[in-house]
């Protein structure tokens, strides 16, 4: 059978175009503020000199993880300042937490909308399935058309990427919170919101954390991608040594976007664990 093709790419390319032509100022004022997000945690990273602050994640190391966090602090965090990468390091970081804690921040809300409302999560599911098994280069077009080149399309990319594990589990941590408690809040009168800050969200926490865990990890992820559409960072360097087969240059910028990502992973997940639930 010979069937016209359905006009699916143009559909989509209509939309963007409507979508800069009548909301070009949103994108605008939203640009402004990722942008600055960015530049400022940038800013406070790079205001100490890189042993100060060493020193200074060492001894949160140490609070969290005891002495062999603060010891992997420590030696990676020097070897990251050695290579020369320190820089751009802290721009990666810049990046990646500007993205985890937008991504918090939307998505811990509308993961408590799907645990209220069974409706709402029948609508997220299929959005947040679509979201997590696109190529996560396919989003860097749209991004780029809104947003420009630089870093801030890379950081909307690596919130759509990176959102949907915080989404989700919210959403499980809160719909397994035992019916008997919600029933015994209930019966003492307990509103709607204390339910939920009172109750449900703090019994949902380990749960909550382990998605913001997995969101942080994907936000690290998109770096070197996000490269690709001129976002600065450890992550151009290896772009830039994949493109020129510089085998070496490329080892020492991952060996940096490793030791950030295991600093990242085992201090929020001890973080949590420190704090025994009551």
């Amino acid at each position: 059978m010979n069937l016209p093709k359905i006009p699916l790419g143009k559909g989509v390319e209509w939309i963007e175009n409507w979508l800069t032509t009548y909301f070009g100022p949103v994108f605008d004022i939203i640009h402004a503020v990722i942008g600055g997000m960015v530049s400022g945690i940038d800013a406070a990273l790079n205001f100490l000199p890189a042993m100060v602050l060493t020193l200074l994640i060492a001894a949160l190391a140490y609070w969290i993880g005891k002495w062999r966090m603060a010891l992997f602090a420590v030696v990676g965090l020097l070897l990251i300042d050695n290579l020369g990468l320190w820089g751009p390091s802290m721009q990666s970081l810049a990046l990646v937490l500007t993205a985890s804690l937008l991504a918090v921040v939307i998505g811990v809300p509308l993961g408590v909308l799907c645990a209220q409302s069974r409706t709402f999560q029948n609508i997220a599911t299929p959005i947040l399935d679509f979201m997590q098994t696109m190529p996560a280069f396919v989003y860097l077009l749209p991004a780029v058309s809104f947003f420009s080149l630089g870093v801030v399309p890379g950081v909307i990319a690596s919130i759509i990427f990176a959102i949907p594990p915080t989404i989700r589990l919210t959403n499980l941590g809160i719909r397994q919170v035992s019916p008997e408690l919600v029933e015994a809040a209930d019966a003492f009168g307990s509103t709607a919101g204390q339910k939920l800050f009172k109750l449900q969200l703090p019994i949902a926490l380990p749960t909550i954390m382990a998605g913001i865990n997995q969101t942080i990890m994907l936000s690290l992820s998109m770096v070197v991608i996000s490269s690709m559409i001129g976002a600065q960072g450890v992550g151009a360097y290896v772009y830039r040594a994949v493109s020129q087969a510089k085998t070496g240059a490329g080892f020492e910028a991952g060996i940096a976007i490793v030791i950030i990502a295991i600093l990242l992973d085992r201090l929020t997940q001890k973080l949590f664990k420190s704090k025994p639930q009551e």
